[in-house]
């Protein structure tokens, strides 16, 4: 298979560790790190996992569908941790986070 075949999940993986990537930062500004730091450690797991699961279907993996499983996992923590606070940034980045784990699922199908 072709990674054009998986391009809307390519696009919701690099989309969610964008938005990991830039909650994890704006967490580190905000006045509390200390409470911030269960969302900050997630967002940092979920981008990693994001950015090694696009490149990985880029290249051909033959584990798609594990990695994809272990994905959706991660995505899903990281949302219900992003989802529990009120930033702006947070609320996006888990909105992102169930947005990848549902095509992380699809894949792992």
């Amino acid at each position: 298979m072709s990674h054009e075949q998986y391009q809307s999940a390519i696009e919701a993986l690099h989309e969610c560790m964008v938005s990991c990537n830039h909650c994890y930062d704006a967490c580190l500004q905000e006045d509390n790190v200390g409470m911030m730091a269960e969302c900050i450690r997630l967002d940092r797991e979920c981008a990693d996992i994001c950015a090694y699961l696009e490149q990985a279907i880029v290249r051909g993996t033959p584990f798609i569908s594990e990695l994809a499983q272990v994905c959706a996992t991660i995505c899903e923590a990281c949302g219900n941790e992003c989802q529990s606070h009120e930033h702006e940034h947070c609320k996006k980045c888990a909105d992102a986070c169930f947005k990848c784990a549902d095509a992380c699922k699809n894949l792992a199908a």
